[in-house]
């Protein structure tokens, strides 16, 4: 995955962005950058800032104070050139529902001077055979590929993604995570935001994740995983207490018959345990190794944010 590419000025640039709403802080000093077709996703709970980010970077709301640039523009000073140049797909876009789907497209198609041809659209979205069918007709995840399909138009070199799979099947989700990534293989920049951690897993070059109006972790999704630990988890043999557990750098931590290791050596830890139970003739029954997914990670952040 890329990490950024040294010497490219990024598509995204904030720094110490802010906004305030009277007394009421929303954003308090949030920074990232998002280079030349990467994938970013930004993560964070209900009112932790991040829509207000996004809406700043559309250029729907103004900063307070701070840096901010998108495509090398101030989206609060953007013209139409600079509407023309990004996509944006909204929670609920809120297409007239009597037009059909194939209308639809054309309508918000004309707003650009280059949209994409509304056939190839419709296909890429997986559409296709409803293109005649009226919006109000379809069902909640295929009204969602509509407000897709709306997002990218206009062919854009920045696409902001609130929540595009919100309401999509499995199968779906996979059908958008496909054209997600084949628009970033074409050069689009896709700045993400999910509550679907392993949406932004499969589909990130990098993650922000936002609490309390500001950035608390940033880095790819591997890197955010790497710095945690791995959970090895047995139940002690029949007859065996804690006592007999043979001696490793981490501490055990029972709960009850179970025994847990917190350890950032876990082939080293299996190996004197599973050999400890081989010389004793025992089974590890219930063995299980866990190395946290990028939401246990999330939760952690996240959970941490909030504590008083």
């Amino acid at each position: 995955m890329s990490t950024g590419i040294v010497g490219r000025v990024p598509v995204i640039d904030v720094r110490d962005l802010q906004k305030t709403y009277g007394d009421v802080t929303a954003v308090a000093g949030v920074t990232f950058s998002v280079e030349p077709g990467e994938v970013f996703a930004l993560l964070g709970p209900n009112g932790a800032g991040k829509s207000t980010t996004v809406e700043i970077l559309e250029g729907h709301r103004t900063a307070t104070a701070g840096h901010v640039r998108v495509l090398g523009v101030d989206p609060a000073d953007a013209d139409r050139t600079y509407r023309d140049r990004i996509g944006i797909v909204l929670q609920s876009a809120g297409i007239e529902r009597e037009l059909s789907v194939r209308e639809a497209l054309e309508l918000y198609g004309s707003y650009y001077r280059r949209p994409r041809p509304v056939g190839e659209v419709l296909d890429l979205v997986g559409l296709g055979e409803k293109a005649d069918d009226r919006v109000k007709t379809l069902s909640g995840g295929q009204q969602r590929r509509i407000d897709l399909a709306l997002g990218i138009i206009g062919d854009p070199e920045v696409l902001f993604l609130d929540e595009p799979t919100t309401g999509f099947d499995p199968s779906a989700r996979r059908r958008s995570w496909d054209l997600l990534s084949d628009l970033r293989s074409l050069g689009t920049t896709i700045l993400l935001t999910t509550h679907y951690m392993d949406e932004a897993q499969h589909l990130a070059d990098r993650v922000g994740v936002i609490a309390d109006g500001r950035i608390v972790a940033s880095g790819t999704p591997d890197e955010l995983i790497g710095v945690s630990t791995t959970t090895v988890r047995f139940r002690l043999p029949p007859g065996t207490g804690g006592h007999d557990l043979p001696a490793l750098p981490a501490a055990p931590v029972l709960h009850g018959p179970v025994v847990e290791y917190a350890t950032d050596e876990p082939t080293a830890t299996l190996y004197v345990l599973t050999r400890w139970a081989m010389d004793r003739g025992e089974e590890l029954t219930d063995l299980s190794v866990h190395r946290p997914s990028l939401e246990d990670i999330y939760l952690q952040l996240t959970e941490r944010e909030a504590r008083p």
